[in-house]
């Protein structure tokens, strides 16, 4: 892998490590309460935040290994199957063990990006929420494996 590409993944990982350790103390209240609509609204750009630092360091990786990325309407959609090895070397970037967990934080991505906010239902959101943490550990221990 390119030391350049390597540094902005690492950057990206790095990023996404802050989002997360500075959400910590609104993650932690949302296990032990129903958050109001400010705190629904502030957890809703926290999940498409991680989605989205998530797509920039595949896209990264991608774009390093000479892989045509999708430039479609369904592009996210797509980058995610690639995730998995749907791409032209068959790379496969994850655990497929997360695939349907990871799945549901793209579908909130989509969601939360023709949505208004007073239309979050804190049901849906709370499992995204609590389970952040768990899934990011997962991820970055492959992101990790790539770039070694």
């Amino acid at each position: 892998m390119d030391e350049k590409v390597k540094i902005k993944i690492e950057h990206e990982i790095s990023r996404i490590e802050k989002l997360i350790s500075d959400a910590k103390p609104l993650l932690d209240l949302c296990k032990l309460r129903e958050p109001d609509f400010i705190e629904i609204t502030a957890t809703a750009q926290i999940l498409h935040s991680f989605y989205n630092g998530i797509e920039g360091v595949v896209i990264l990786f991608f774009k390093n290994a000479g892989e045509k990325l999708p430039n479609d309407t369904r592009w996210h959609k797509t980058l995610f199957e690639m995730i998995f090895g749907k791409n032209t070397k068959e790379i496969i970037l994850l655990n497929s063990e997360i695939k349907i967990k990871l799945e549901n934080y793209l579908l909130f991505r989509h969601y939360i990006r023709h949505a208004y906010t007073s239309e979050l239902i804190w049901d849906e959101l709370k499992p995204l929420i609590n389970g952040l943490e768990d899934i990011w550990e997962q991820i970055k221990k492959d992101f990790e494996k790539i770039i070694d």
